[in-house]
């Protein structure tokens, strides 16, 4: 059975972190915005499948009025525009063999310190264990919508898809990135961006 994939990119942060007047996704590098690099990462998947650039908080519901709830949904960041194709096929085929949710991410490699008060160094905290979430963030898009519907009518706080998903009891498996897939966050994100897309090339 060959799986129908949807693409969701959240692309209406306002990015004040990056900049209080510019969006980070509209940023240029190569010729190309910030987002359109984004979208072609996506474009490139040998999957039949569309790419939806959406804004409004309720995509996922709006997606389930023409997707089958069986779809595989992605929910990718508009501002990581370096995840390579061998990650994101990793990811597609780790959900479809597993029959699960997956994500990508990264096992923490710096020691943490827990900071609370005035910036001062409460304990250092244990790493073991701990990964660093990216996205792509991959679904069936009838469980990611019941697992949201049902995380925002509980006044949970959803920091992203699968914090949903881990809410609701849904399996959600870790599907080891690379740290080259960053988050174009603040201002001097972008270059680093640059230079990692010149790389990849």
């Amino acid at each position: 059975m060959r799986h129908k994939i949807w693409a969701v990119i959240p692309a209406a942060g306002s990015g004040s972190r990056f900049s209080k007047t510019e969006l980070k996704q509209y940023q240029m590098i190569q010729g190309q915005t910030v987002l359109e690099h984004t979208v072609s990462r996506l474009n490139d998947l040998p999957l039949s499948g569309y790419v939806l650039a959406i804004s409004e908080d309720d995509s996922v519901a709006n997606l389930s009025q023409f997707a089958s709830p069986d779809d595989l949904v992605f929910v990718h960041d508009a501002a990581r525009p370096c995840v390579t194709q061998d990650c994101l096929n990793h990811l597609v085929n780790t959900a479809i063999q597993e029959n699960c949710s997956a994500i990508l991410a990264i096992p923490v490699r710096d020691t943490l310190k827990l900071v609370e008060h005035e910036n001062n160094i409460e304990k250092t905290v244990s790493r073991d264990y701990l990964w660093q979430a990216q996205t792509p963030q991959i679904s069936k898009l009838g469980i990611l919508k019941h697992a949201i519907e049902k995380a925002l009518q509980d006044g949970i706080t959803i920091t992203d898809e699968a914090s949903a998903l881990e809410y609701v009891g849904e399996t959600v498996q870790v599907v080891q990135g690379r740290s080259d897939n960053i988050k174009i966050t603040y201002s001097d994100d972008l270059e680093l961006a640059k230079l990692i897309l010149t790389v990849q090339k």
